[in-house]
C-alpha cells in the first residue's frame, strides 16, 4: 500500500526552492549643501567632497610617489646573470609601479579629504570667534541681539570677502530673522551642520538664556573668550612640535631617498635586493617604518 502521506517528496521540494538573498540597503552619503528655510544653499561642514581638479591632483600625486616608492624598493627584478635588464625586469617595474601608484591613491585621498574638512572646520571656528568679537562691539554699543547680528555681517564685511564662509552663515541667519525664523532655531541649524563643539555649546547656552532672559553679553564674551584661549593654547602647540612634524616627515620619506640614492651610485647593492633576503629585509624594514610613524603621528596629533 502507499503512504497517505509522502514526506520526503515535501522536503525534496523545500530544499529546492532557491534561497532569496537580502540586499543589504547602500549607506546614504551625507549631502555636502542643505536648503534653509529661505531656500539658501547651506554648506555641511561634517563632509568634504573634493571638486574634479583636487580629485585628479591628489590622484596623480599619490599615484607618481607610490609608484615611484614600489619601484624603488622593489623594482629590478629578473635581470639576467650579468645584471642587465631583460623584458620581464621591465614589464614588472611597470606592474610594481602601477599597482603600488594605484594603492597609495586609494589610501591618500581619504586621509588628504579629511585633512581639507578639518582645515576648513579650523577656518570656522577662527571665523565664528571674530563673529563673536564683532557681536559683543554691537551689543556693547546698546543694540539689541538681533540688530547686533545685522550689524556684525557689515563689520565683518571689512574683514572677509562676501564668500567667507562666516559671512554665507551669517547671511542665512539674517534673511532668516527678515523671514520670521526664530534665532534659536537659526543657531542651531548652524551648529548642527558645523560639527564643532564649540559652535553646540554656544548655541544651547544662548538657547537657554535668550528664552529665559540671561544675561546674552556675557554668554558671548564667555563663549569669545574660551575659543580665544583654546586657539592661542592650539598654536602654541602647533608653534611647539613644528619642528618634531618636519622630523617626522623626514622619517618617512628618508628611507626611501636613501634606497633609491643607493640604488642608483651602486649596482651592487641594488643587486643585493633583488633576491628573497633582500626583498624580505625591505619588506621588514617598510613595515617599521609605517608602525613607527603611525605611532609617531598619533603622539604628535594633540586636540584640545
Amino acid at each position: 500500500m502507499k503512504p497517505l502521506f509522502n514526506f520526503k517528496k515535501k522536503e525534496e521540494k523545500q530544499k529546492e526552492q532557491p534561497k532569496v538573498k537580502v540586499k543589504k540597503p547602500a549607506v546614504e552619503k551625507e549631502p555636502q549643501y542643505y536648503r534653509s528655510k529661505t531656500n539658501i544653499q547651506t554648506l555641511n561642514y561634517k563632509v568634504y567632497y573634493m571638486t574634479k581638479k583636487e580629485m585628479i591632483l591628489y590622484t596623480l600625486l599619490g599615484f607618481v610617489v607610490g609608484g615611484l616608492a614600489g619601484y624603488a624598493f622593489f623594482g629590478g627584478q629578473f635581470k639576467d646573470e650579468f645584471g642587465v635588464a631583460t623584458k620581464l625586469t621591465l614589464i614588472v617595474d611597470i606592474l610594481l609601479f602601477v599597482v603600488f601608484g594605484a594603492l597609495a591613491a586609494r589610501f591618500y585621498l581619504p586621509i588628504r579629504t579629511k585633512q581639507l574638512c578639518e582645515n576648513r572646520k579650523r577656518q570656522l571656528t577662527l571665523q565664528f570667534r571674530d563673529m563673536l568679537e564683532a557681536l559683543t562691539t554691537s551689543l556693547n554699543a546698546g543694540k539689541n541681539v538681533t540688530d547686533a547680528f545685522k550689524s556684525s555681517y557689515d563689520d565683518l564685511g571689512n574683514q572677509y570677502e562676501s564668500g567667507a564662509m562666516i559671512m554665507n552663515e551669517l547671511e542665512v541667519i539674517n534673511t532668516g530673522l527678515i523671514n520670521g525664523i526664530t534665532l534659536e532655531e537659526l543657531l542651531k541649524d548652524f551648529a548642527d551642520r558645523s560639527g564643532i563643539d564649540d559652535i553646540a555649546d554656544f548655541t544651547n547656552v544662548f538657547e537657554i538664556c535668550y528664552r529665559k532672559g540671561g544675561n546674552i553679553k556675557e554668554v558671548i564674551r564667555n563663549t569669545y573668550d574660551v575659543i580665544s584661549d583654546k586657539i592661542t593654547v592650539r598654536e602654541d602647540i602647533i608653534t611647539m612640535y613644528a619642528g618634531t612634524k618636519i622630523e617626522l616627515n623626514m622619517m618617512l620619506v628618508l628611507p626611501l631617498a636613501m634606497i633609491i640614492v643607493m640604488k642608483l651610485t651602486s649596482t651592487d647593492f641594488a643587486n643585493n635586493y633583488a633576491s628573497v633576503t633582500g626583498l624580505v629585509s625591505e619588506i621588514v624594514g617598510i613595515a617599521i617604518v609605517i608602525v613607527a610613524y603611525l605611532m609617531a603621528k598619533k603622539i604628535v596629533d594633540i586636540k584640545i
